[in-house]
């Protein structure tokens, strides 16, 4: 038992020794080290690398071109003049090189469309990239209240067991001069035993959340550090000006239209079959052969050319028409999926406000509870000094101040969680 109040009264506080991380430098490291923000960033660096007018057909192709063949042939010729010639394992060789060039100088405006898609998809690109950085920001922020939220209970539960091991001495140095029961002893061992179990499980909760944030940063789980002690709540948001910052910030609606702008582009592409395509060709080429038998050995050619190409779908079983009433029927599904997400984001923001006006009223109330629970605790603690209390009176006491502290962690938490909750779906989460 000396031995668990040493542990209780001396090793416990120098547990949480380690340096601090601050809140600011945990959205740091995230942001530089987050697995989905790395995997996301390169699927926008692909998008932006795609717009270019090559990319949407705008210019045109040039390629080289090189052949050579040979032959060996058994060959008779019967001239006009009946006479006969014959040539065994007659050999023959041909070679050609150039280079050609094809350009689609119009095909409907659709290399346009594309050009203007790739822009867009781009953007939706960027769009996901906020998502995902607002959505490492939150957990961040979200995991590092946390962590303060539950030292705060650690420190509470401190407290109590520094008041339980202060309890089971007094009581084992009354029962040492006969003024106390063993009774009474054995009853604040248990106390004793129960603060000492709930400090420990609070700190394997504390560790255990801190792996994960170091997992979110991206960094060696074994990390060991501190946080701040205290939550600075919000207090001067206001649902109107949230409502109007989610019109323009969310990610999500910003995917949405852009989405919507995409399948715009795509039913203005496909109409774009409805016109000719024109094309130009050129190509230059030099070519020799020769062979051991005929009215020509030997030929040498070089030469340019060129051309000029058209063509305009007529008929192709409807499917001209099948295609643009599918590109409208998506484009009417985006803006549909526009007006639902619009529509889900004002019910999750007035349901995250709701809670968050209810969390900070509770912040206030259980303020009040936790000053009234510490009063409480500290006459208490007089009154069982002088022995004018019995243990169970100090002990209630002392668990209405763990409670209260408890309670009051909670609210905090809660409402500063709501406080991001609603800057995320704003589009406004910063690392404050």
């Amino acid at each position: 038992m000396k031995r668990l109040i040493f542990i209780a009264c001396y090793l416990f506080p120098f547990l949480g020794i380690a340096q601090e991380l601050t809140l600011e430098e945990a959205v740091t490291i995230a942001l530089a080290n987050n697995f989905d923000i790395r995997l996301v960033s390169k699927d926008v660096a692909i998008a932006e690398n795609n717009v270019n007018i090559g990319n949407a057909g705008m210019l045109p192709s040039v390629s080289a071109d090189v052949s050579s063949a040979a032959g060996i042939q058994n060959t008779t010729q019967t001239l006009l003049s009946g006479e006969t010639r014959a040539v065994r394992g007659n050999r023959t060789r041909s070679s050609a090189y150039g280079a050609s060039l094809d350009w689609t100088i119009f095909d409907g405006l659709q290399m346009f469309a594309r050009y203007e898609q790739l822009k867009e998809l781009k953007a939706l690109g960027e769009a996901n990239l906020k998502a995902a950085i607002l959505a490492t920001v939150y957990n961040v922020v979200s995991s590092y209240f946390d962590l303060v939220q539950q030292q705060q209970l650690i420190n509470a539960t401190q407290t109590a067991l520094d008041l339980s091991a202060f309890r089971y001495q007094t009581a084992e140095n009354r029962y040492q001069i006969g003024r106390a029961s063993k009774l009474e002893v054995l009853a604040a061992s248990v106390d004793l035993n129960t603060d000492t179990t709930n400090l420990l499980r609070q700190r394997d909760q504390y560790r255990s959340t801190q792996i994960q944030l170091n997992e979110l940063l991206a960094r060696d789980v074994n990390t060991v550090f501190s946080v701040a002690d205290t939550i600075i709540i919000g207090n001067d948001l206001h649902y109107e000006a949230l409502n109007q910052q989610a019109k323009e910030l969310n990610p999500m609606l910003q995917s949405a239209i852009v989405n919507h702008r995409i399948a715009q582009l795509e039913l203005k592409r496909v109409k774009g079959g409805r016109y000719p395509v024109v094309g130009f060709s050129s190509a230059y080429t030099r070519s020799q052969s020769r062979t051991q038998l005929g009215f020509s050995t030997q030929s040498k050619s070089n030469g340019f050319s060129y051309g000029v190409s058209a063509s305009m779908n007529i008929f192709n079983g409807f499917q001209q028409r099948r295609n643009e009433r599918n590109a409208e029927f998506e484009m009417e599904a985006a803006e549909i999926a526009v007006d639902q997400i619009k529509q889900n984001i004002e019910a999750q923001l007035l349901a995250a406000y709701e809670t968050y006006l209810m969390n900070l009223e509770l912040v206030r109330l259980e303020e009040r509870n936790k000053n009234i629970a510490r009063q409480n605790m500290d006459i208490t603690l007089e009154k069982f000094k002088l022995g004018s209390i019995a243990p169970l009176e100090f002990r209630e006491a002392q668990r209405n101040f763990v409670d209260a502290s408890a309670r009051f962690s909670t609210a905090q938490y809660q409402a500063k969680l709501a406080e991001i909750t609603l800057n995320q779906i704003a589009g406004t989460l910063k690392m404050q």
